[in-house]
């Protein structure tokens, strides 16, 4: 059977001639875009330098191998049971009773791993024997991670399994990274002891001793590529350092796991993993590590910089395509944040929800029953090389600067993660990063969250600065909520709708969606002549508003509207649309215009401002 069999084989230039068609339908004639024109508006650019192209094809003569092949882009095992992941919960509360038994509810409602973070705000080093009381050894994998101390981390874990008797059935990870907990603490990282730790995890050999986590790169405002690179650059440091200690590749290369981020992007987190895999086998290649231990083991964990607080309930989305972008991947394990991470402990029921994710998209979805399904996707194929050839030679310049230790301790990483947080910073305040129910869809009567335990205060860190999207909005709406707290009522903009609702319709949504990111009020006034218009205004006492309207009506009226407002006393007005359409009368009168693309962040912050909101 030949799919679409009965329609004529399209071409390349059929396609092309749509495009132009498309895109010139509304261009008057001679201002016509050309092929080359047209395609460059529907390619879109990622912060990073990734770009997306409008169409794929498979290239010519171009393969993409088989699963479980040197250099495992399409995965690394193709034996796992089933083909399916690790479902691993992280867990940080400081109450071990509490902890030992939310590991209970994980491990019997689906978990198979469990992942303790030990530090001073989290699980106590003399808490962990406690917590894994009740914990089969054998039946799940056991991981920590610390910041403040990864060698007392690491040595109540290895207390642990040493206690339980069983060394060649315990499986997990140490948690020793000095990288990446100098990224956070602006510390200087100490490598002299990793051959100690890989010494000691092989007296049980299913477990690892090293941990590369790209997490606080992607906190800092990392992309895909330096994520990339940072963690292969940290993988050879941590090799180098080895086998100055005596530990060889062979054994360096089966002793590190890498713990990667998935966001709700989910094609750049797919070809993430996947460049990863390929990336490492060639350093694997290189220094003739053996060929089962080249392909780079992942857990991965949904990124913390995209959650959101404000309409939490979006995480689980965000959770959900996290998931499923990591198992497409390949990733080994996946880790899933519960949607109220950012409030403070997770609950019983987010814990739940976050795990059930997993489930579903494990047991409902199959998702584990195929090796690498987004491989020959050619889009997918795309991302991947290019993330691959580009986090290369961004591993080759951080090598070129004396290595990841040398190139963190100098700056050079922060600088690389400020350029590329810098750009998303700004596509994020002009809504092309569009957070929905945050600075896109925010709900008028957001509640915030009142079930759960706050997070006892972590110790000031002074590496990388560690934020999530979100922040910025959600500090314009606290500025709002404190003002309405102390007056009893929400800062308000009066929105003075011109015409019927056919002609303001469309822009009084997207205004009113544009104020309610911040939280702020919108009293409407539709259809009314400049005189009912100001008298609204007085009554309410705005020294902000807002016309919006259609462009045929601005023509008619905007001009009068604004001038009563400014003969009233009204400091600021802006319109809805664009400046040009009220008018040549309009000038000097209208003192800003409100539009898809602006700086929203900024137009808020100054409307906040002139409504006299305390900062």
């Amino acid at each position: 059977m030949v799919l679409a069999g009965d329609f004529p084989q399209p071409t390349q230039s059929d396609w092309d001639r749509e495009v132009l068609k498309i895109m010139n339908r509304r261009r008057p004639p001679g201002a016509e875009l050309d092929l080359e024109q047209s395609l460059k508006r529907l390619t879109s650019v990622y912060p990073d330098g990734l770009t997306v192209a409008p169409l794929y094809t498979r290239p010519d003569n171009q393969t993409i191998g088989y699963p479980a092949q040197v250099p495992f882009t399409r995965g690394a095992a193709a034996d796992r049971p089933g083909l399916g992941w690790e479902i691993v919960q992280l867990h940080e509360d400081p109450d071990a009773a509490r902890t030992r038994q939310a590991i209970l509810d994980d491990l019997g409602g689906g978990g198979a791993g469990v992942w303790l973070r030990v530090d001073a705000d989290a699980v106590s080093p003399a808490d962990v024997a406690a917590v894994l009381s009740e914990v089969i050894p054998e039946a799940a994998s056991v991981s920590v991670s610390s910041v403040g101390d990864q060698a007392a981390a690491g040595r109540a874990l290895l207390d642990f399994w040493t206690a339980a008797g069983r060394p060649a059935e315990v499986s997990g990870n140490l948690g020793i990274d000095p990288l990446g907990a100098a990224a956070l603490t602006g510390q200087a990282p100490d490598l002299d002891g990793l051959g100690d730790w890989v010494r000691a995890a092989q007296a049980f050999p299913k477990t690892r001793a090293l941990a590369v986590d790209v997490r606080p790169y992607d906190n800092a405002g990392a992309g895909d590529i330096d994520q990339v690179a940072y963690a292969v650059a940290t993988g050879l440091e941590y090799v180098r350092a080895l086998a100055a200690q005596g530990v060889d590749a062979a054994a360096a290369f089966g002793q590190i796991l890498f713990r990667v981020t998935a966001t709700a992007d989910q094609f750049p987190t797919i070809a993430r993993l996947r460049a990863l895999r390929r990336l490492w086998a060639r350093v694997g290649e290189v220094l003739k590590a053996p060929a089962a231990d080249r392909g780079a083991r992942q857990q991965a964990v949904t990124s913390w910089r995209v959650i959101s607080r404000d309409d939490p309930w979006v995480n689980l989305l965000r959770g959900a395509i996290g998931a499923f972008a990591a198992a497409v991947g390949g990733a080994e394990a996946i880790t899933v944040l519960p949607h109220d991470t950012v409030y403070g402990l997770p609950t019983k029921t987010s814990r739940r929800l976050a795990r059930n994710l997993q489930l579903l998209a494990s047991e409902e979805a199959h998702l584990g029953k195929v090796a690498d399904p987004a491989g020959g996707a050619w889009f997918v194929e795309s991302l991947t090389d290019q993330i691959a050839v580009k986090a290369w030679a961004r591993v080759q310049s951080l090598e070129a600067a004396g290595g990841m230790a040398a190139a963190l301790a100098a700056g050079q990483v922060a600088e690389q993660i400020a350029a590329v947080a810098a750009e998303r910073s700004k596509r994020l305040a002009t809504r092309k990063i569009p957070l929905t129910g945050v600075s896109m869809f925010p709900k008028e009567d957001e509640q915030p969250l009142t079930d759960y335990l706050p997070r006892p205060p972590a110790p000031p860190l002074a590496g990388l600065p560690q934020h999530r999207d979100a922040e910025v909005f959600e500090a314009l709406r606290d500025r709002t909520a404190r003002a309405a707290a102390v007056s009893g009522a929400k800062p308000a903009v009066l929105l003075a709708c011109l015409g019927p609702r056919r002609e303001f319709g469309a822009r009084e949504q997207f205004t009113s969606n544009l104020l309610l990111a911040a939280g702020l009020a919108w009293p409407e006034i539709e259809d009314a002549e400049p005189a009912a218009i100001v008298a609204k205004a007085q009554e309410l006492g705005s020294r902000v508003v807002i016309l919006a309207s259609s462009a045929k009506v601005y023509a008619e009226q905007a001009a009068a509207a604004a001038q009563a407002l400014k003969d009233a006393g009204v400091p600021y007005v802006a319109i809805a649309g664009r400046l040009k359409e009220a008018g040549g009368q309009a000038a000097g009168l209208i003192d800003t215009e409100i539009f898809d693309g602006m700086d929203v962040v900024a137009f808020l912050t100054e409307t906040l401002d002139r409504l006299g909101v305390a900062k």
